[in-house]
């Protein structure tokens, strides 16, 4: 079947250079508007449709198909049936021979159409058939695809036989399910637009020459009923995903029931449930095991494997079609008195269903009774959309099916009055600093918090005492798919449609509900990383929200350039840039500022118009996951931004391999930043930027303000408890000043407070994990068995919890290891060096692999600027350290990474160039 696909992919793009050279007489035989754009579509390839064979006019209605013919003049024949008792009736068939058709195309065809009508062209017929043949032959295709759990849908062409559906194909297409496709779904978006296109193509290569015809294949073949009413019972003895396949297999047409208190109840919106069990009211519902739940967002119902399914609404035996939410409650709608722009709207809504449904409307016409279709919801929401500047949902139409009640909902949406679906949030709650703490714990899909596809879970932890905090989601590689899949559709979808300003505001919002939080997000932090409240509210949530303010204010001013360049005579040319979004990009970020380094690398991504899949740190989720709450509150679009915890090896490597992630953002260790690039260029070249490890050289000079050089000495090393990505990693200090320099450093590392990060007297919190705490204990071992002087420190402090003393090493040597690798942790190494060597001690100083930042402390600015040029590495700080800003690029040479964040430089990363030249 493959080889076959591939044949028939082969053909129709084959044809492209002469794509229109052959014509042909053809007959267009079904109905329905996708009838209609088969019609026009042909004719705009340059067919000539001799005539249009469609059902007679419904309610004085005609159908589409009829409609476009009769406006181009083309005859249009309406036969009530092709055949009697069995047999065709000879003048129909009589008429339909006259045209001199050399093909039928039938693209929907509900009648039963005689095979000497079949066979009677020069070419035959060709048929549209909404399934992957041989799978699914029959009239509900798409019904069954679904049901079926088939992860591919598509439509195939194929040669008309006797109506079973088996004569050869033509020509296929397929496309991805989502998980929670319905028929519309997967009509509207794949099979309508693209059945059209193929159709186009299809008569093409016949007129061509080049069409083949593919004997389908038994194996894999099936044949399905039609999906009545009567047979769309929902069994509730199987597993919760059959349940949302049968149900989502069945919407809208023709609904999926069940019995409720003696009542069939329809169903309507099914998705799988992978939140927490809402509270709510219980509901018996025949046949399932576990009672159902109605709650605030709908109906919550049970496989036999004690898994869960959601529907968003319901349609009582009487019609009535309400929120799922609202199940056995009262009808609590009330007539609205309308306003006299609201009058004005309500004439040009009635004017948009007369145009629709060709008929005069009252208050009780109903919209499906008249006959409307799945197409005419789509153009009533465009047309009101049009006419009133109101966005309906097509669903908003199928649960207000008459005028007035229509009426009502679009003055609700209009006054504001409807409630959007409230967020689910299980929150795991502590009580720190007087405050309850309210932890998100599962991962952030589609703007929803759910549990992991195969519910596993891990423990985070608290350093501070080793206490688990909460059990946190565990992604799996099917979620980073969906969650791509999430972020996919909103960057074709919502956040590119958006206007650039627009984004801007949205971050502007998502920074000021980040300020009006930052006392519970920064004692999350804390919890969760060790860090010291009052540097995590600070730094951790402080830099946060500076650094969304940023590039809020950069959406609408990414720009492209005019260029000249030589005319190609005697016309003129127009040569401009365009910047633009690259997609869907993925973040991995570290555990030493889960918030900050989350907030660097997103908010540029955002503002440059990209959505993303963002991997926080495996111990270190908890920020990123109340932010992610946030990020709903400030009005983001489903999918823009997903955040999955889990583990680096399994789902950030996923991240790394996956096809349609296009840019990747990383801050982490070396050896890692190599496995991502080898990754990213094996899978699809997605391009990438790297943040990795540092040894930053801070060189103190003998001139220099001692006891500035002191104060930002300690703070190079021991700042955030030296978990510090441009930590000094080195100290070069003078000969004359190192036993005084070394001396007072330990003065004030006695000075220090070590403890609880919650309070607000302490200094120095605990490690982030314990694992990296042994790790910073072996590298001290490591110093003194190599020669150096431990001074102070090197070892775990005498107290509960992930405690490391400050450590001071001296007598360290190019050679040794510490002198070449970092610690990432609160272990000062020290080198002394002659006095005025001031090459030598930048060989030094740049004789790692690692090029992240550096320091100099000297009042002689010449030798400042001197030595600045001479170092290399990303930032270079004089007479200070640690000062990073938002509007400063921050990134690393060598084997620290390349990129950058922060400042306009970080737009680069998330942008691709455009170059287009016109000629006039």
């Amino acid at each position: 079947m493959l080889t076959a696909f591939s044949r028939i992919q082969k053909c129709a793009f084959s044809t492209s250079q002469r794509y229109w050279a052959n014509k042909m007489r053809v007959a267009v035989i079904g109905q329905s508007m996708f009838g209609a754009e088969t019609y026009n579509i042909l004719r705009k390839n340059g067919h000539k449709v001799v005539g249009v064979f469609t059902i007679p006019d419904v309610g004085g209605k005609q159908d589409p198909l009829a409609s476009a013919a009769e406006q181009d003049g083309i005859p249009v024949f309406k036969f009530k049936r092709w055949r009697l008792k069995g047999k065709p009736i000879a003048e129909v068939v009589d008429k339909y021979k006259e045209v001199g058709a050399e093909l039928n195309v039938m693209p929907f065809c509900s009648q039963f159409i005689p095979m000497n009508v079949i066979d009677h062209p020069k070419h035959g017929s060709i048929i549209y058939h909404p399934s992957i043949l041989p799978k699914h032959r029959g009239a509900s295709a798409i019904n069954w695809t679904l049901m079926s759990g088939d992860k591919k849908a598509g439509f195939t062409i194929f040669w008309a036989d006797d109506g079973l559906d088996t004569g050869p194909i033509l020509l296929q297409r397929e496309c991805d399910i989502k998980a929670n496709d319905t028929l519309d779904d997967l009509y509207n978006r794949f099979l309508y637009p693209e059945g059209i296109k193929a159709m186009g193509e299809a008569v093409q290569l016949i007129a061509d020459g080049k069409a083949p015809k593919i004997i389908q294949p038994e194996e894999g073949a099936s044949y399905e009923g039609i999906m009545k009413k009567g047979v769309a019972k929902i069994d509730w003895d199987q597993p919760a995903q059959n349940v949302h396949n049968f149900i989502r297999g069945n919407d809208k047409i023709p609904g999926a029931w069940t019995t409720i208190n003696g009542e069939q109840i329809t169903l309507y919106g099914s998705t799988i449930h992978r939140s927490k069990v809402p509270t709510g009211e219980q509901v018996h519902i025949e046949g399932m095991s576990n009672p159902a739940i109605v709650h605030k967002n709908g109906l919550l119902l049970y496989g036999n494997d004690g898994k869960k399914v959601n529907v968003k609404n319901i349609q009582y035996s009487d019609g009535r079609m309400v929120p799922a939410s609202k199940f056995g409650q009262a009808d609590a709608s009330e007539s609205l008195e309308l306003t006299e722009e609201e009058v004005g709207m309500r004439e040009k809504l009635k004017a948009a269903w007369g145009g629709i449904l060709n008929k005069e409307i009252v208050d009780d016409t109903d919209f499906f009774k008249s006959g409307a279709g799945s197409m005419d919801v789509v153009r009533l929401v465009e047309e009101a959309k049009q006419a009133v500047g109101v966005a309906l949902q097509n669903e908003d139409v199928y649960m207000n099916t008459t005028f007035e009640q229509f009426m009502q909902k679009m003055i609700r949406v209009f006054r504001g009055l409807e409630v959007e679906e409230e967020l689910e949030v299980d929150y795991a709650e502590q009580t720190a600093l007087g405050m309850t703490l309210k932890m998100p714990h599962q991962l952030f899909i589609n703007n929803d918090f759910v549990d992991a596809s195969n519910g596993d879970e891990y423990n985070t932890i608290n350093p501070a005492d080793e206490s688990v905090i909460c059990r946190v989601s565990k992604a799996t590689v099917e979620d980073v798919d969906e969650a791509v899949e999430a972020a996919k559709e909103a960057f074709d979808g919502p956040w590119s449609a958006m206007n650039p300003r627009d984004r801007g505001t949205l971050m502007f919002k998502l920074a000021d509900l980040m300020e009006q939080n930052q006392e519970e997000l920064a004692a999350i932090e804390s919890l969760d990383s060790g860090a010291v409240y009052t540097l995590a509210l600070k730094t951790h949530v402080g830099m946060s929200i500076q650094t969304f303010r940023y590039f809020a204010g950069w959406c609408d001013k990414i720009q492209g350039k005019t260029i000249p360049i030589n005319h190609a005579q005697p016309n003129r040319n127009l040569t401009y840039t365009k910047r633009e979004p690259i997609g869907v990009c993925a973040i991995v970020i570290p555990w030493n500022y889960p918030l900050m380094m989350l907030a660097w690398k997103m908010a540029s991504c955002l503002a440059a118009g990209n959505t993303m899949v963002l991997k926080p740190a495996q111990v270190t989720p908890l920020t990123a996951l109340k932010f992610a709450e946030l990020v709903v509150k400030a009005g983001f679009p489903k999918g823009v931004i997903n955040i999955l915890p889990g583990a680096g090896s399994n789902i950030g490597q996923r991240m790394a391999d996956h096809p349609e992630i296009r840019k990747l953002g990383f801050t982490g260790s070396t050896p890692i930043g190599k496995q991502i690039m080898k990754s990213a260029a094996t899978s699809n070249l997605k391009k990438v930027s790297l943040e990795l490890g540092g040894k930053s050289p801070l060189i103190i000079f003998s001139d220099c303000d001692m006891d500035k050089a002191v104060r930002f000495g300690m703070s190079s090393v021991f700042f955030n408890k030296g978990e510090n990505c441009i930590a000094a990693g080195r100290l070069f200090v003078e000969e004359s000043i190192h036993d005084e320099f070394v001396s007072r450093i330990v003065e004030e590392i006695k000075k220090m407070k070590i403890g609880n990060p919650l309070s607000a007297s302490t200094d120095h919190g605990p490690q982030n994990h314990r694992a990296h705490l042994e790790k910073l204990v072996e590298y001290c071992d490591v110093a003194v068995n190599e020669g150096a002087t431990l001074v102070y420190g090197g070892k775990q402090c005498d107290m509960p919890g992930l405690y490391m003393m400050p450590t001071v090493i001296t007598d360290v040597y190019d050679h040794m290891y510490v002198a070449k690798e970092e610690s990432f942790g609160p272990v000062m190494v020290v080198s002394k060096f002659s006095e005025g060597d001031i090459d030598g001690v930048l060989k030094s100083a740049n004789g790692t692999e690692y090029g992240l930042a550096s320091g100099v402390f000297t009042r002689d600015i010449s030798k400042a600027l001197y030595v600045t040029d001479k170092l290399d590495a990303g930032t270079v700080f004089v007479n200070t350290y640690n000062k990073t800003d938002v509007a400063a690029p921050f990134g690393g040479f060598k084997q620290s990474g390349f990129g950058k964040d922060l400042g306009e430089d970080a737009l680069n990363e998330y942008l691709k160039t455009k170059s287009v030249t016109v000629e006039y």
